[in-house]
């Protein structure tokens, strides 16, 4: 397994060793050892989730406030996204910066996404399946989004016609309206 950073070093990208022959494949999809190590600290995961989407659909830009802040660690296990993470702890140097990696049931990379971050991805192929391990409980009192499009953030989707969005996603806080870590 191969764990490798990004300016903010707080974000993560994860590799796993990938075993392959005629049969198929094997790979380690998580260790908490080794990500442990990585992350520098213990990390409890308390929640599976598993969504389908097709293909030009965005989801995001999602997270949860404290004291259910979540930590997420993403992959696609059918299909390909544009994943993206935005910093938004205001003492962070890298507030309001994005981080974008795509992920495929091809590459198998997985993103490590702390607890401060909102969090996006955008379909790039039909019937999508993309999972994620959460740190916290799904609090809907702490659940926040912000605008996918929000021209402060300029992040680079790469769209070539409009996503299809939830109307919870339409109608998201811009992002200096939006509530943030301190």
């Amino acid at each position: 397994m191969k764990i490798s950073g990004f300016e903010n070093p707080d974000l993560l990208l994860v590799e796993p060793e990938v075993f392959g022959d005629e049969r198929g494949f094997f790979y380690e999809s998580f260790n908490k050892e080794k990500f442990d190590a990585a992350v520098g600290r213990p990390v409890e995961f308390v929640q599976d989730n598993h969504s389908k989407s097709a293909k030009g659909v965005l989801r995001g830009l999602h997270y949860q406030l404290p004291p259910h802040a979540q930590g997420k660690l993403v992959r696609v296990v059918k299909g390909a996204v544009f994943d993206v993470a935005v910093d938004i702890r205001r003492s962070s140097p890298f507030f309001g910066k994005w981080q974008g990696v795509v992920l495929s049931a091809e590459n198998k990379k997985q993103f490590w996404i702390p607890e401060g971050f909102a969090h996006g991805f955008l379909t790039l192929t039909d019937d999508v399946e993309f999972l994620y391990k959460t740190t916290s409980y799904y609090a809907p009192e702490s659940d926040r989004n912000i605008l996918w499009n929000d021209s402060n953030l300029g992040i680079e989707w790469g769209l070539e016609v409009d996503p299809v969005l939830s109307s919870k996603d339409q109608f998201a806080s811009p992002f200096l309206k939006a509530d943030c870590f301190g």
